[in-house]
């Protein structure tokens, strides 16, 4: 790990990242440590529109989205770390491995999520990552993915 760990704010994020609400996943981004490793931060509140129908009187979010989160907070990390806000990157996913679920995320729990880099380097397009996603420290969520980050020529 370097000595100087970087973070990203929402306005931040939203330079780097093309995802508007209700597709913003990601709060903030610390302990961003060059392209190796980053914590993001998702607030579940009730206000989030997958909870209308996932599921109405028991609201949980959606494994998917919790993935969703995972990848939005690995281009955060990327894009932080490469000067990459206010560049139009748009990113991809490509394959997501290994996923499990093991705990509900509901509204009231922050998530946290915990991703490293598993091969990917800057100038690079294809990056592949893995991340587990916890709350109150038990893990909720856990898989690998491969992203495509395409920035305008």
């Amino acid at each position: 790990m370097s000595d100087t760990l970087l973070r990203a704010d929402i306005q931040l994020i939203q330079r780097i990242l093309p995802h508007r609400y209700p597709f913003l996943l990601v709060d903030r981004v610390e302990e961003i440590d060059g392209t190796q490793s980053a914590l993001g931060i998702k607030n579940v509140t009730m206000n989030e529109p997958h909870f209308q129908g996932h599921f109405p009187g028991t609201p949980i979010m959606p494994g998917v989205t919790i993935i969703e989160a995972m990848a939005q907070t690995a281009a955060v990390m990327v894009g932080t770390a490469l000067d990459l806000a206010d560049k139009e990157m748009l990113i991809y996913f490509m394959a997501i491995d290994k996923c499990k679920f093991r705990r509900k995320v509901i509204p009231g729990d922050q998530l946290q999520m915990r991703l490293t880099t598993l091969r990917g380097k800057p100038g690079g397009k294809v990056w592949k990552f893995g991340g587990v996603a916890t709350v109150d420290g038990e893990m909720a969520a856990e898989c690998e993915f491969s992203a495509m980050m395409d920035l305008p020529a």
